[in-house]
């Protein structure tokens, strides 16, 4: 290894790629080429004298090298992040926030219009994800974060739990015992999906049905609303999009989610008014949400 410390772009492609585990994704959040990222990860590796990636066929997967280099890597731009804002201070009223991106889009974006009414003062930097970093984002002030639960080393708390159930475009037919038959469309690595549900249905599921996965509800959705088949949502995701009459449920049962909507602020988010009306905003909006079968959206098809 070269005594000097590698160029601070090559660290932030590093960092990005192990994020995302994919050139793709770190080129799409850094506004780069994908060829541009893989030189640089060489550019780094060359000069380590350490591969920090194995190159599978579709995926990357860290070595023990770049395991090891990784929180080295973030703990120093978290440093370097924390140490700027107290030089030069928070930007006045602005917010940076955190999310995964299908709810940034199918939650947030539709309300930000009643946040602003409120708070006409505030500006949010939306920041999205596939998938939440473990810790607190890099940067963030607040962060919206689906998960089953939070690690020791974040703050935060409970913001809402939700349930999940079958939806599918208007008109399209399905039937309970058929629906293993149908095209379906799930989020993966969640638990709340197909099998999960038609075992507390107490319906019976074969072992391979036809299901496409994708690493975000935003890739499946779509599929559905056009009518390509059936889709696993919750109220958060589809609920907007069935009082807009875009999709309906066709089954009553619901199921709770296993994982639940969690709110972290970081520490100097609590010396912020601005990320304080935010967090408060949320807390409220989120206090709304409530789907029991009571109260189902307009829309919904028991």
């Amino acid at each position: 290894m070269k005594n000097s410390l590698p160029p601070l772009g090559w660290l932030r492609t590093f960092e990005a790629a192990a994020r995302h585990l994919s050139f793709t994704g770190a080129a799409h959040d850094l506004n780069m080429t994908q060829s541009a990222v893989s030189q640089q990860i060489k550019g780094l590796e060359s000069h380590l004298g350490k591969t920090l990636f194995h190159r599978r066929p579709r995926v990357l997967e860290l070595t023990p090298t770049g395991s090891t280099y990784l929180p080295v890597v973030r703990e120093a731009f978290r440093t370097l992040t924390n140490g700027t804002r107290a030089i030069s201070g928070p930007q006045k009223n602005v917010v940076q926030v955190q999310s995964n991106i299908s709810f940034a889009v199918q939650w947030l974006s539709p309300r930000l219009g009643r946040f602003y009414d409120a708070h006409p003062d505030v500006l949010l930097n939306i920041s999205t994800e596939i998938w939440e970093p473990r810790d607190m984002a890099e940067g963030a002030d607040v962060e919206i974060r689906f998960s089953l639960g939070l690690a020791d080393t974040v703050r935060g708390e409970l913001l809402h739990r939700d349930h999940y159930y079958p939806v599918c475009a208007p008109g399209y037919e399905v039937a309970l015992e058929e629906l293993h038959q149908h095209r379906l469309f799930d989020c993966a690595n969640l638990m709340a999906n197909f099998p999960a549900w038609a075992e507390d249905q107490g319906l019976p599921w074969p072992n391979n049905p036809p299901v496409t996965y994708a690493t975000t509800y935003m890739a499946c959705l779509p599929a559905v609303m056009a009518g390509a088949g059936v889709g696993m949502g919750h109220d958060i995701m589809v609920g907007e999009l069935i009082r807009q009459g875009r999709l309906i449920a066709p089954f009553a049962h619901r199921v709770p989610v296993p994982e639940a909507y969690y709110l972290l602020t970081a520490a100097q988010a609590e010396h912020s008014p601005s990320a304080r009306a935010f967090a408060n905003w949320l807390r409220q909006e989120m206090a709304q949400e409530s789907y029991g079968s009571q109260d189902w959206p307009e829309g919904f098809k028991p």
